[in-house]
């Protein structure tokens, strides 16, 4: 830690003269929340996984600078009748950094690849609307049985399990980008390495130094390079948000990911504009171990829910910038009923609602003479730890014993999905489409990447099951609806907060648009000289 805050500060004067001088103008130096865990676009999970492929890879489909769908490498596509089959028409000029064309086969190979279960893709279930994605991820088909297929080399044709209304959105997401098939077969996993990626996006990578910067350069092959006006990206990591802070207002970094609440009313005050707050279509909640014997009982979780002052936590440890979640699926999402469920004591006092909570944990054999001992862990960031510290404070009304195990976000996170060795994690999810289902599938049963809580209910599974085939929405929200009443009334997963983007982006940098996904090509970007 010591020697990459030295690292840091030591390039700092080196960055601001960068940052002056006109050869360095279109240089974009780009604070992120942390280093990510992979560059596999096949095993990436995280927000800064997702904005660093954005740059490197183009899919299908991209987000413009509204996070509006827009043809990518398909220019069109066509979809059938029954809504089964989906026909896409690559562009003629699309091609690798090496200068390879990037064909329909190309993407047959990239969905087999994170469909095999020999990959291991903690994110493969995003595109079991395949057909035959979810068996062959399960290991109970072959791979070629997979619903894709080159009809030549500039048409590639998807056919799925079942209609999906959001299924072309689906595609924009970092798991549907492409690999390059012959840099894989011939790096194996290596072929992340700078000196080994061959990328199709608008930038290429040059350089990964953790815990300092990952560098990318503008690639002179991508289709429409003479469109892209920042040559070069310096992502840089910030796990603490103040350090980002201090540089944005240094003139040493030109937008930053996140910034700390507690600072919010000063920002506002001396940064004006730059400080940038939007809807974000995201929940912000605690993953709670079920596995855990302390944990299991239902009475237990919801009393732990039920002290938490969300009101509090959103007005004082995050100054505004979040809004009280009373359920799980954020409200405003398309294609969701309006009548949606939502924790019964929404509207109760935070006085009666203690009183519940000490009455379910006496029933759960929990009090004074037996307290109940917890584990908060949290990923290092000071509104992680404020918030934790808070639920913490909460929690001592019902005797609770509290401790904290704070990790990186990259081990934080591969903890979350491989061991879940944890009581009570901090986590977040942000929506890849605007659509329940992905939130609530989140607690599915065997998706075991992402089920925080271990969550494991029939009754729950079989919902999901009949949503994901009923094909009038209204029917399909009113099931989904049903499902999250469920979810609700066992709380695996304790819904916090809703989020809402917090970035500081410099009036030199031009181009960036708030919207809901928090999605910011940087090909869309300029700085002004």
């Amino acid at each position: 830690m010591l020697f990459r805050q030295f690292s840091a500060f030591a390039a700092a004067g080196a960055i601001t003269a960068a940052l002056a001088g006109p050869a360095m103008a279109q240089t974009y130096i780009r604070g992120t929340d942390g280093d990510p865990e992979t560059l596999d676009q096949h095993k990436t999970s995280t927000v800064t996984e997702a904005n660093l492929l954005r740059d490197l890879y183009e899919g299908l489909v991209v987000y413009d600078e509204k996070a509006q769908i827009i043809p990518g490498v398909a220019e069109s596509w066509d979809i059938s009748e029954d809504g089964l089959t989906y026909t896409f028409n690559l562009r003629d000029d699309a091609t690798w950094s090496n200068g390879d064309p990037v064909t329909a086969e190309d993407f047959v190979y990239s969905l087999k690849r994170i469909q095999d279960p020999a990959t291991a893709a903690k994110y493969a279930s995003i595109l079991y609307p395949i057909k035959n994605a979810e068996a062959i991820n399960a290991g109970e088909a072959e791979i070629d049985t997979l619903g894709v297929r080159a009809v030549d080399e500039r048409t590639l044709e998807i056919t799925l399990e079942q209609p999906t209304p959001y299924f072309v959105e689906l595609l924009q997401h970092q798991t549907a980008l492409p690999v390059h098939p012959a840099s894989v077969e011939e790096y194996g996993a290596d072929f992340v390495q700078p000196e080994n990626m061959v990328s199709n996006g608008a930038y290429t990578l040059e350089s990964f130094v953790p815990n300092d910067k990952i560098v990318l350069t503008r690639s002179d092959s991508f289709r429409e390079a003479d469109q892209v006006s920042i040559e070069r990206i310096e992502f840089t990591p910030f796990e603490d948000r103040a350090t980002c802070v201090r540089r944005f207002e240094a003139g040493e970094v030109h937008s930053c990911s996140d910034v700390p609440g507690e600072q919010i009313p000063r920002l506002r005050e001396t940064l004006g504009e730059q400080l940038r707050i939007a809807p974000y279509l995201g929940v912000y909640y605690y993953g709670i171990n079920t596995k855990r014997e302390h944990l299991s009982d239902p009475k237990v979780r919801q009393a732990l829910s039920m002290v938490i002052d969300r009101e509090f936590l959103a007005d004082e440890i995050w100054s505004g910038t979040m809004v009280p979640a009373y359920s799980w699926v954020p409200p405003g999402i398309g294609n969701y009923t309006e009548d949606a469920p939502q924790l019964d004591y929404a509207e109760t006092s935070m006085l009666d609602r203690e009183d519940q909570a000490i009455a379910l944990m006496e029933e759960a054999g929990y009090g004074p003479d037996n307290p109940l001992q917890i584990e908060i862990s949290y990923n290092t960031s000071e509104n992680h730890k404020n918030t934790a510290t808070a639920i913490a404070d909460m929690w001592a009304t019902l005797g609770v014993e509290t401790t904290f195990n704070v990790r990186d976000a990259s081990a934080h996170y591969a903890m979350l999905r491989d061991d879940k060795v944890h009581d009570v994690a901090r986590a977040g999810w942000i929506g890849d489409y605007s659509d329940p289902q992905n939130f609530l599938f989140l607690n599915e049963s065997h998706n075991t990447g992402f089920n925080y809580g271990n969550y494991e209910n029939p009754e729950y599974d079989a919902l999901m099951d009949k949503a994901a085939a009923e094909t009038d929405l209204a029917a399909r929200a009113d099931i989904l609806a049903e499902a999250e009443a469920v979810f609700l009334r066992d709380l695996p997963q304790i819904p916090l907060l809703f989020y809402s983007s917090r970035s500081l982006v410099s009036d030199k940098l031009q181009g960036w648009e708030d919207n809901i996904q928090n999605a910011h090509a940087t090909r869309w970007m300029s700085i002004a000289e």
